[in-house]
C-alpha cells in the first residue's frame, strides 16, 4: 500500500500519518484507533470498506478491546465537522461499511495578511500556558493594529511556502526554569527578515507577557503598515493622503471604469508631453488607453487597426517603464495587468512582475483581480476563483470593484465549463451603478445559456445592433476576455454562449474567421434542431 500524503480537503489539512489535522489554525488530534481508521479510509478513497476490514485495521494498531466501528466513525465525524445525513468525508453504506468520499482539493493560498507560526517545542513544559497566552495576545493586537480586511491567523506547524505572505515565527526554548523567546518577521517569498526581536519574559508576571506582546506587535504593525502604504502610492494617489483613503483608492485604480482614466485623457496627454521620462505618468497614460479599449461601445465603434495601434503603444511604453518601477508595487501591478491584457506573448513576464509586486502588497484588494486573471489565463480556474472570492468578500469596497470582480469570477467559471456554479454567480447590475448599457448587454449575452431563449428586452437589444454590431460584440468579448486563455478549449467555452445568440439572430458570418481559428475548427456538420451548424460544431467540443 502506498504511503498516504498530506491532503487538503477544503479548509482542512490532514497530515500524512493521520496523527492530526489543521483547520483554520486549530489543531485536531486523533486517538490511536481514530488514526488507524482514518488511514484505512483515506488510503482507499471511494472504496467500500467493510466493517470487518476496518476491525482488522484497528486490531493491528491497538490492543484496546473496544472495536465498535460505528462509535469510532461517529467520533471521527464530530472531529471532522462531518454529518452522517449529508457527509463530506465519510459516507455510510448501510449494512456493509463506510466509504471515504472526500476529494482532495488543490493547495489554496492562505487567506491572511500575516501568519503567526509558533514553534513551541514545549510538550509538558510548565510554560506552555504562558506561551499560548503570548501568541493569542500577539494575534489580537496585530489584527487590531492593521485594521479590518486584513486577516491575521495562527498556524502551528505551518511551513512557509512561496504563497507570498508575511509570516511571524515565534520560537520558544525552555531551560533551567526560564523561557527564552524570539520573534522573526519575514517577507515572502524572498524570506527577507523585516524585523527580529528577543523577548524578555517573566513567567511569574502576566503583565510582563502582555507588555512584551505589545512591544512585538507594535514593531510588526509598523512594518506591515509601511508595506501597505507603499502599495497604495502612485498612479495619481498621493503619499500624503491618509492611509485608509489611499487603500480605498488603490482598490479601484486598476479598473477600466475608474473615472480618472475615463475622463482624464487630455490632461494625461499634456502631462506625458511635459514629462516623457516619468514612468508613473506613462503608466497612467497606458491605463487611459486600456480604458478606451475596454469601455468603447462594443458594437463596432473601434476598428481592428485602431485597437492594434493602441495596444502597440501600451506594449512599447510598459516595457520601457519596467526598470524604473521596481520599487513601487502599485506601478508593478499596473504593468503586469497591461502586459497581460495586450496579449503580446508577455504572460510569463507579467506573472513574474505580479508575483514580486504581490509579495509587497500582501492582501491588497487591488492586486486580487490581477492575480486571479493570470491564474485564469493559465487555466488554473479554481485558484482564480479563490482570488476573486477573496475580493468579493471585501464588502467595504466600492460597487464598481464588486461588479468587476464578480464578472471576472463568472468568466473563469464559464471558461472552465462549470455551468452549475455559474448559474448562481452571475451578478445583477444595480441601475444606480454607472455601467454603460452596451457593456451590461454584453454581460447578459455572454452568460445567458446558449440553449435558452433570451428575455424579450435582451433579444430586442441583440436584434437592434445588426450584423455589424454583432461582429463588434464577438470581437469585443474575444479581445477583452478570451484571447488570454492558453487553452483552446477554454476559449471555445468562453465564446460559446455569445456566438450561439448572435448567430441565431444575424447568421454565421458575424463570427470573424480569426476568432473561429482561435477556438478550434468548427465542423460544417448538418444542422441540429434549434442550432446552426456553427453552434452545433462548437457545442460538441464543450465541457458540460
Amino acid at each position: 500500500m502506498e504511503k498516504a500524503q498530506d491532503l487538503r480537503f477544503g479548509d482542512m489539512i490532514l497530515d500524512e500519518t493521520c496523527l492530526f489535522a489543521h483547520r483554520n489554525g486549530r489543531k485536531i488530534q486523533f486517538t490511536r484507533n481514530e488514526r488507524a481508521l482514518l488511514l484505512a479510509l483515506t488510503r482507499n478513497p471511494r472504496r467500500l470498506m467493510p466493517r470487518d476490514r476496518l476491525l482488522d485495521e484497528i486490531a493491528s494498531e491497538s490492543n484496546v478491546s473496544d472495536r465498535n466501528i460505528d462509535f469510532l466513525v461517529n467520533r471521527l465525524r464530530v472531529k471532522l465537522g462531518d454529518s452522517a445525513k449529508s457527509p463530506n468525508f465519510i459516507a455510510t453504506q448501510y449494512g456493509e461499511g463506510y466509504v471515504w468520499i472526500a476529494v482532495p482539493s488543490s493547495v489554496a493560498p492562505i487567506d491572511a495578511l500575516l501568519v503567526i507560526a509558533p514553534a513551541f517545542g514545549l510538550p509538558g513544559s510548565p510554560f506552555s500556558r504562558q506561551a499560548s497566552s503570548l501568541i493569542d495576545q500577539l494575534r489580537e493586537m496585530i489584527a487590531e493594529g492593521v485594521g479590518d480586511g486584513h486577516n491575521v491567523i495562527v498556524a502551528e506547524d505551518w511551513t512557509p511556502t512561496d504563497r507570498l505572505r508575511y509570516f511571524l515565527q515565534v520560537s520558544f526554548f525552555a531551560r533551567n526554569g526560564h523561557l527564552d523567546c524570539a520573534a522573526t518577521l519575514r517577507e515572502m517569498p524572498s524570506r527577507r527578515i523585516a524585523k527580529a526581536l528577543r523577548l524578555q519574559l517573566d513567567m511569574a508576571d502576566a503583565a510582563s507577557i502582555t507588555n512584551e506582546a505589545s512591544r512585538v506587535s507594535n514593531g510588526v504593525i509598523e512594518v506591515l503598515r509601511k508595506a501597505l502604504g507603499h502599495a497604495s502610492t502612485g498612479l495619481g494617489i498621493r503619499a500624503e493622503e491618509p492611509a485608509e483613503t489611499r487603500l480605498q483608492k488603490a482598490s479601484s485604480v486598476l479598473l477600466s471604469t475608474n473615472p480618472r482614466w475615463v475622463e482624464g485623457g487630455e490632461q494625461l496627454g499634456r502631462d506625458r508631453k511635459q514629462d516623457p521620462d516619468n514612468a508613473d505618468i506613462a503608466l497612467q497614460w497606458c491605463l487611459h488607453l486600456f480604458t478606451r479599449l475596454t469601455t468603447t461601445n462594443p458594437f463596432g465603434e473601434m476598428s481592428l487597426e485602431e485597437r492594434y495601434r493602441m495596444e502597440s503603444e501600451i506594449d512599447a511604453t510598459v516595457l520601457d517603464c519596467l526598470p524604473a518601477i521596481e520599487a513601487n508595487p502599485l506601478l508593478m501591478l499596473a504593468a503586469a495587468k497591461l502586459l497581460y491584457f495586450i496579449n503580446r506573448g508577455h504572460l510569463e513576464l507579467a506573472e513574474d512582475i505580479l508575483e514580486r509586486a504581490f509579495a509587497q502588497t500582501t492582501d491588497f484588494a487591488g492586486a486580487l483581480p490581477v492575480m486571479g486573471q493570470l491564474r485564469y489565463a493559465r487555466g488554473q480556474f479554481d485558484e482564480a476563483v479563490q482570488y476573486f472570492d477573496r475580493g468579493i468578500a471585501m464588502v467595504e469596497l466600492n460597487p464598481l470593484y464588486h461588479i468587476h470582480i464578480r464578472v471576472l469570477k463568472c468568466l473563469a467559471l464559464l471558461a472552465a465549463g462549470n455551468h452549475a456554479a455559474l448559474e448562481g454567480a452571475v451578478p445583477t447590475i444595480d441601475p444606480d451603478i454607472p455601467c454603460p448599457p452596451e457593456i451590461a448587454w454584453m454581460i447578459a449575452w455572454t452568460f445567458a445559456p446558449a440553449d435558452q431563449e433570451l428575455p424579450q428586452a435582451s433579444a430586442d437589444a441583440l436584434a437592434a445592433i445588426g450584423p455589424e454590431g454583432a461582429i463588434g460584440a464577438v470581437e469585443y468579448l474575444y479581445f477583452t476576455s478570451a484571447r488570454h486563455l492558453v487553452s483552446e478549449q477554454a476559449r471555445a467555452n468562453l465564446m460559446h454562449n455569445l456566438i450561439a445568440h448572435v448567430t441565431r439572430f444575424h447568421g454565421e458570418r458575424v463570427v470573424p474567421a480569426f476568432i473561429l481559428r482561435s477556438i478550434g475548427k468548427v465542423s460544417p456538420a448538418e444542422h441540429t434542431h434549434g442550432q446552426t451548424a456553427l453552434e452545433a460544431g462548437i457545442g460538441a467540443r464543450l465541457k458540460y
